[in-house]
């Protein structure tokens, strides 16, 4: 494993909206991150190495439910105004959770952000700004 939880803490720390997004996809993806998964229901992250290595940071905060209902419509108004910076993480996660997404992966080589549902289905694609 190249990287460590602590390296990856240390580069979000800079982040301080969604304008240093690019530079953290950038700074982590040369710390050896092909790809992460963010879980919803408690934040715990999963970082994957190009050898599928992983590093996890365990749960972020206490459990929220995600609902079966998809309401996807308003799950992409609730990530625009995020995108914006208009809403904190934990907003975001608790908008996620009430309109059915579970979570989401990032892919640095694609350099796409896949939302998916509690059933594990991909339901929006997005390309990471770079």
């Amino acid at each position: 494993m190249k990287f460590t939880i602590e390296q990856i803490k240390a580069e979000h720390r800079k982040v301080k909206s969604g304008a240093d997004f690019p530079a953290y996809i950038q700074a982590i993806k040369n710390l050896g991150v092909s790809d992460y998964t963010v879980s919803v229901a408690d934040g715990n992250t999963r970082y994957f190495d190009t050898e599928n290595k992983k590093a996890e940071t365990g749960k972020k905060y206490d459990p929220i439910l995600v609902s079966g209902k998809l309401n996807l419509e308003q799950f992409k108004t609730r990530l625009k105004l995020h995108q914006q910076g208009r809403t904190d993480y934990l907003t975001f996660c608790n908008d996620c959770a009430d309109n059915g997404v579970e979570g989401w992966k990032m892919d640095l080589n694609e350099m796409t952000c896949t939302y998916f549902d509690i059933d594990g289905n991909e339901i929006l694609v997005e390309q990471i700004p770079g």
